[in-house]
């Protein structure tokens, strides 16, 4: 335990230094406001992907409807701080608990499916959850839900992802992770073992709904609206790249895998109609020279560099 906490004050010391380099280069004016913006989007894009890392890495599952509750969050947040008049951080609470919610009702059916089965119904539902938002005139219907206050800023949505990465580390380490991971290697063996196998899947589906309805408040809050398009089935299928590049069942990979692909959106934006093509291609490289993604499902630490650099070290004594 001692040694954890360590490495857990290790972390959020490395964390504190991130966090203040990059607000110097702001308040500088060093990092203009495009890349500010990706920078408030790599972080959304992180909560995004480790949330479906939850569920589709650590538990073993497949889904694919992650923008549905990404819009759930989004839309939520927005009612509670434009219609309701309350504040932000009540708007983040609501956010998440509805989108948390819906996740736990969906789940509750769906989970008893698995494979190709479940990705089809999580499919379906996400794209259920973006029509019947289309059809709500209370939130704009088609032309989306405009005029929401612009109250995302690096500063706190670069903390709640901090803290969201933090409790999935401490998930995953926990006796409810354990079995999660349990799941994912063997759902039989574990369910012979006693693991309640849909109470954990669920679990697992909840809590990655809930921060991806985090990352929807945040998401709307940051570019003044929340709007149908912005929630259809290519946003789920960026967020499953992100974690299958990174290396599903690895929390940095699903980092990794969020950073890498929000910059090569970031440098495609004028070029919009490659994007979906490098994407392509990114994922056949992948697959074909690294299937397991970039990390696998290691994490990245101080013990790795180690290894690396006695690998390298014995390779220059043997030269």
């Amino acid at each position: 335990m001692n040694k954890q906490r360590k490495n857990d004050l290790l972390a959020l010391g490395a964390c504190v230094l991130i966090y203040a380099i990059f607000e110097v280069l702001i308040q500088l004016e060093i990092i203009g406001p495009f890349w500010e913006l990706n920078m408030v989007l790599i972080c959304i894009n992180i909560i995004l992907a480790s949330s479906l890392n939850m569920i589709n890495g650590y538990t073993g599952q497949f889904s694919i409807g992650h923008a549905g509750f990404l819009a759930v969050g989004a839309y939520v947040g927005a009612i509670f701080t434009v219609k309701l008049g309350l504040p932000f951080p009540v708007a983040i609470i609501a956010g998440t608990i509805a989108a948390g919610f819906l996740g736990f009702l969906i789940g509750l059916p769906t989970l008893r499916l698995n494979g190709d089965y479940l990705a089809i119904a999580t499919l379906g539902l996400g794209e259920i959850i973006r029509i019947c938002i289309l059809n709500i005139d209370y939130v704009g219907g088609a032309s989306g839900f405009m005029g929401i206050p612009r109250l995302t800023s690096f500063t706190n949505i670069f903390w709640i992802m901090i803290v969201i990465l933090f409790f999935i580390k401490n998930f995953k380490n926990s006796a409810h992770g354990r079995a999660c991971l349990a799941i994912r290697e063997n759902e039989i063996a574990a369910d012979t073992m006693g693991i309640d196998t849909t109470k954990y899947k669920v679990m697992a589906f909840t809590l990655g709904a809930a921060f991806a309805g985090t990352a929807g408040v945040m998401f709307s809050h940051y570019f003044y609206i929340a709007h149908p398009a912005s929630f259809t089935f290519m946003r789920s299928f960026d967020i499953l790249t992100m974690v299958v590049l990174g290396g599903l069942g690895s929390m940095t990979g699903s980092i990794t895998g969020a950073i890498v692909l929000t910059f090569i959106s970031a440098y495609l934006a004028e070029f919009p109609e490659w994007r979906m093509i490098v994407y392509s291609l990114t994922m056949i490289v992948l697959m074909l020279r690294r299937p397991q993604g970039l990390f696998g499902s290691a994490e990245l630490s101080a013990q790795m560099f180690k290894g690396l650099t006695k690998r390298i070290g014995g390779v220059k004594i043997g030269k």
